[in-house]
């Protein structure tokens, strides 16, 4: 992993420019129940760079939050000023507690008795009193602290180009039609093959369930068993551990990851579960949108051994997404769904660095072989695959609030031509640093450290997301001639030997 954007000369900026921004009032989406992990963010970095923060809360587009680094300087210096000021008041109180319990002890004079100690109670009830509205004011403003500093995204990565731009790193297999103009290949929409070869319902769907959701019919679903036991079966050589992961997780749990229920512009993203009025009082539940989610809270305050990292983990579930869009070329058919099949693959890794710079050692570092393996098991599952894709480094304004540095691969679709190029995410990798683990407090105890405990790094990858690679494959793989879809060779041996899906050139069709 290259190195994090931890300084800047641009953020030595005096506190007074502060005193005039718009006051955070950050609230919780929930409420952290008592057994909920203890975050334990690096405060004290915010504090020393509140400009560099700023910096990185625009870059990535996360505008309402640009000043709380400025806030939370302002916050801690109230703070001091409230310690400073009760220091007198807490060793006078001590003094007194002294006092009053020589005055009970039976060698005490009678100089200590009477009149004298009855003023000296008073005097300790009003210090008692005085000292817990200070440390009322203290609790309050650290608590203020916490949640402007848990609502900041990661710093971004040196490799991450800033704006809204990818950069293209490489290319996976040919291109099927470089030249479009001069194929007289005819392509189809997958919502349109599937019609033809009555393997896809959107129709059923939209009565039973409502627009973004889908019945996967015949060998489309056993195409969709294929891919996940082809997807499980290229991690599982690597040396992945399988885990079957529940879809539901708490609030808290998926907010430390980093989903938030709604995005930057108010859009909703994860679906929260209903609770009758009986149980309102107990932790709210939400539905995953990834394994990632239930896979990091798997170790929510639990403390790895350094001998236990890298802990690679890949997991199937069901992964649940409000946030379908607008109806349009990127939501078309089973390009974004509600509801969808994925295969992740999840890792927990020795932090890349000790030092209290936090500056990572470019090369070598345990997160970054892991990242590079998640990369290097995605493109042999879409390579062998036969789709044709772009590999990107993705720009800071797409990250999301988690991640330190992402990377997106896109397949050639057909459909998209028009829009897009073709071009359409099918999995992403990204590396969280200790993001994640410090809101859920995963620790890991460096033994060539003396025993300290540190932060371990997570990463996330997608192995394969069903419905889009699904698609993917029946747009490329369409046969005009004979109405047929030619079944990738490595998914053949998980269908019992189909080679082709097979349509009538006769079956009614609508004209999508």
């Amino acid at each position: 992993m290259r190195a994090l954007r931890w300084s800047s000369s641009a953020c030595r900026i005096q506190l007074a420019q502060t005193k005039h921004a718009a006051r955070i009032q950050p609230r919780r989406p929930y409420t952290r129940p008592s057994f909920a992990p203890k975050p334990a963010i690096d405060i004290k970095h915010i504090r020393q760079n509140p400009g560099l923060y700023e910096e990185n809360c625009l870059e990535r587009n996360y505008a309402a939050h640009s000043k709380a680094s400025w806030r939370i300087l302002e916050l801690h210096n109230e703070w001091l000023a409230l310690q400073h000021n009760a220091r007198h008041l807490r060793e006078r109180s001590n003094q007194l507690r002294g006092r009053l319990a020589r005055a009970g002890s039976p060698e005490a004079g009678p100089s200590d008795e009477g009149q004298d100690r009855a003023l000296m109670i008073d005097e300790a009830k009003a210090l008692k009193s005085e000292l817990g509205i200070i440390e009322e004011k203290e609790a309050l403003l650290q608590e203020e602290i916490d949640n402007l500093a848990e609502g900041l995204p990661n710093l971004s990565s040196t490799y991450t180009p800033v704006g809204t731009e990818p950069q293209v790193v490489e290319y996976i297999n040919d291109h099927p039609e470089a030249a479009a103009s001069t194929s007289d290949r005819i392509w189809r929409s997958h919502v349109h093959i599937g019609s033809e070869l009555g393997i896809l319902d959107f129709a059923g769907a939209a009565q039973t369930s409502g627009w973004g959701w889908y019945f996967l019919v015949g060998d489309a679903a056993m195409l969709e068993q294929a891919l996940i036991q082809y997807a499980l079966s290229v991690v599982r050589k690597h040396g992945w551990k399988v885990v079957s992961p529940p879809s539901m997780v708490y609030s808290h749990i998926a907010s430390a990851c980093g989903f938030q229920p709604r995005d930057q512009s108010g859009e909703q993203q994860i679906y929260a579960i209903e609770q009758a009025e009986k149980d309102k009082a107990k932790p709210q539940l939400v539905l995953a949108g990834t394994a990632e989610i239930p896979l990091a809270g798997m170790k929510a305050n639990q403390t790895f051994e350094d001998s236990e990292l890298p802990l690679k983990t890949v997991g199937v579930s069901r992964s649940y997404r409000a946030e379908a869009g607008a109806r349009g070329a990127d939501t078309k058919g089973l390009y974004r769904v509600h509801e969808f099949t994925k295969v992740e693959m999840f890792a927990w890794t020795l932090p890349d660095n000790n030092d209290e710079e936090r500056l990572a050692d470019p090369t070598g570092t345990s997160s970054e072989a892991v990242f590079m393996e998640m990369m290097s098991i995605q493109k042999e599952i879409l390579q062998t695959l036969g789709l044709h894709c772009r590999v990107l480094e993705m720009p800071t304004a797409d990250l999301g609030a988690s991640a330190m540095r992402k990377r997106d691969i896109e397949a050639f679709f057909p459909s998209r031509r028009e829009k897009h190029d073709g071009w359409g995410e099918v999995t992403s990798t990204s590396s969280c640093t200790d993001y994640q683990s410090r809101r859920l407090h995963t620790r890991v105890r460096l033994e060539k450290s003396g025993g300290k405990l540190d932060f371990p790094y997570t990463l996330n990858g997608t192995a394969l997301a069903v419905p889009r690679v699904l698609a993917a494959i029946l747009e490329n793989n369409w046969d005009e001639g004979d109405y047929s879809v030619t079944i990738p060779e490595v998914l053949r041996q998980f269908m019992g030997g189909l080679e082709k899906i097979q349509g009538h050139k006769n079956h009614p069709t609508d004209d999508y």
